[in-house]
């Protein structure tokens, strides 16, 4: 899907890389203006410098589009994640320098985030026939963390990484929005006040005191309830 397409006329012309570099830009641009389902291929051409038809050498259509800038942009995405835990000492570092970097980068670049986090729901080939393995590679390397973690006897063994990891992705994703929404002035769900910075410190506090091993003086803990243990008077 991330191939350059080729009409019947032979191969791109050879200064391709560039020009579908260029074409993204302008995607991510004009998906971000416009919205997808509003934006018209003429008009990321325009933006581009491009023909219109020199789109179709590289993306056979505007859904192709879409997935090929989610692919070459999350690309980018588990990059910075994989420098951002090389960094870290240990796992639960590891964790929090993920959370903000991850806020840190919708943060320098909001129209991504804004077609990575809103337009590319809107593409119901995304949704409904991509398999979307770049995504599982990010949720990999936060689920390794947390086995990591696990091993080291830092963090509890009792949960299940994968299902963390799509968690705390979860909250990443709802914060990118509500913070998005309120750059762009939308009413309804965003969050007065929302800085990213201030969000990642208190979603990497709440993710990782809820994953970290309780140590042997804490209270023990009602396994039904989840509360501390009650103490029964004689």
């Amino acid at each position: 899907m991330t191939s350059p397409a080729k009409d019947g006329h032979g191969a791109p012309p050879r200064d391709g890389n560039n020009k579908r570099e260029r074409i993204l830009d302008a995607a991510v641009k004009v998906f971000a203006d416009k919205g997808f389902y509003n934006a018209k291929v003429s008009e990321i051409a325009r933006e581009a410098g491009v023909a219109d038809g020199t789109i179709y050498l590289y993306f056979k259509s505007k859904d192709d589009l879409l997935i090929s800038l989610f692919e070459a942009r999350m690309a980018e995405v588990n990059e910075n994640l994989r420098a951002a835990l090389a960094s870290a000492a240990d796992p639960i570092a590891k964790l929090r320098a993920a959370v903000r970097r991850h806020l840190g980068l919708v943060e320098q670049h909001p129209h991504v985030a804004e077609v990575l986090t809103v337009e590319l729901r809107q593409s119901a080939k995304f949704m409904k026939e991509y398999s979307n393995p770049i995504f599982g590679e990010f949720l990999k390397l936060i689920a390794s963390t947390i086995e990591e973690g696990q091993r080291s006897g830092a963090l509890r063994r009792d949960l299940d990484p994968p299902i963390i990891a799509r968690a705390l992705f979860g909250a990443l994703d709802e914060l990118a929005l509500a913070w998005l929404l309120k750059r762009r002035g939308a009413p309804g769900r965003r969050m007065e006040g929302l800085e990213l910075s201030h969000a990642a410190d208190h979603l990497a506090n709440f993710f990782i005191d809820g994953l970290r091993q309780p140590d042997s003086a804490s209270p023990p803990t009602n396994r039904s309830g989840g509360g501390p243990a009650s103490r029964r008077t004689p």
